[in-house]
């Protein structure tokens, strides 16, 4: 009788033992659906130019890290809550554009004439469509103008007055123009103009702002630009910015120009530039990038470091990007003495660089 239970008991050990690794084997073989958790990401970026450490107070630095990290929380708790990228770029920006640090917005530079004219643009990856405005004066956030024209127009740009028309059927705030008055960019302008006084030039407004020995050492390119990837797998991409000190004759850069400073392809990537603009324009470097990886099956890494470093180098112009691709990559190459830029992935890692590293 002993045997007996003893010859069952055992039986029943091995019976157990069987189900136990077939379960664990059938685990393997069939991941979960819910095993991993959804990809998302974010990018920022608030200017490239001479950034110097050794030309940087702590209290200067800390307030521009502070701002990024500000913003990279914003837009990272819009995509982990399930928010769209659209909705993550257009509030990250509200952050550097109400900000004073940077070249958008609130910060913008001056006009030769001495006002404050301001270029935005946003694209959707899912659909490629985009939306733009350029040479607004009165409109405190031009980043949620350039969704509106996206969103509310058959237009993909829009520009001066017209875009402040338009704006005015929708809920954006307006200022006044003394709104993006600061002292340190009118500064800037006093200095270039005198600079140009003394040297004769009638037409100076045509070298660009932040260049090696331009307005000062820590002279920068402030644009500001945002790209994002959502749980649902979209792309999208925005730019902010006030322009060049001291530019004439309505002139208008990279930033609204979609194909130029902003791109956003599911298929691929979202990028956004910042630089001197002219030379984003003519190589088409937001989409450039894109097509690299399209057409030649490049990585974002690979295609991002070819344009900026390759491309634009050798054309002669400064800048960077930002990108991020389909799977959540992030590239930031820039070839200028350093750029403001920032991310944070689906974990919650922020990680804030301000120079060349």
């Amino acid at each position: 009788m002993n045997s007996l239970l003893i010859s069952l008991f055992w039986r029943l050990i091995i019976i157990v033992l069987t189900l136990s690794v077939w379960s664990i084997l059938i685990s393997c073989a069939t991941p979960e659906a819910h095993s991993s958790s959804p990809i998302f990401g974010l990018a920022i970026h608030g200017g490239a130019g001479t950034i110097l450490k050794k030309n940087m107070t702590p209290e200067k630095e800390a307030a521009y890290r502070a701002k990024l990290e500000e913003a990279l929380t914003v837009g990272y708790k819009i995509l982990q809550s399930g928010g769209s990228s659209l909705d993550a770029v257009e509030k990250t920006i509200h952050i550097l554009e109400d900000s004073p640090l940077f070249n958008a917005g609130k910060g913008a530079v001056f006009t030769n004439a001495e006002t404050n004219e301001l270029d935005a643009s946003i694209m959707d990856g899912k659909t490629l469509n985009a939306g733009a405005v350029a040479g607004v004066k009165h409109i405190k956030n031009p980043i949620s103008v350039a969704r509106l024209v996206m969103e509310k127009s058959k237009h993909v740009m829009m520009s001066g007055d017209g875009a402040e028309i338009f704006a005015k059927q929708f809920d954006v705030e307006f200022v006044e123009p003394g709104y993006f008055h600061t002292k340190h960019r009118w500064n800037q302008l006093q200095k270039k103009k005198k600079e140009e006084s003394e040297k004769g030039e009638a037409v100076s407004s045509l070298d660009h702002d932040g260049t090696e020995g331009n307005i000062d050492q820590d002279s920068k390119f402030g644009t500001v630009g945002v790209v994002a990837l959502d749980q649902n797998g979209n792309l999208a991409a925005g730019t902010s910015t006030g322009g060049m000190t001291n530019k004439r004759w309505g002139r208008i850069g990279d930033s609204p120009v979609i194909g130029a400073g902003t791109y956003a392809d599911n298929n691929t990537c979202a990028v956004s530039a910042t630089g001197h603009g002219e030379y984003f324009i003519r190589l088409a470097v937001a989409h450039d990038i894109s097509a690299m990886m399209a057409h030649k099956a490049v990585s974002l890494a690979e295609a991002a470091n070819h344009v900026i470093m390759n491309k634009l180098e050798a054309l002669g112009g400064t800048g960077g990007v930002i990108a991020i691709d389909k799977n959540g990559n992030i590239a930031m190459p820039f070839n200028t003495k350093g750029m403001y830029r920032g991310y944070v992935d689906n974990n919650g890692e922020m990680v804030v660089k301000i120079y060349k590293e």
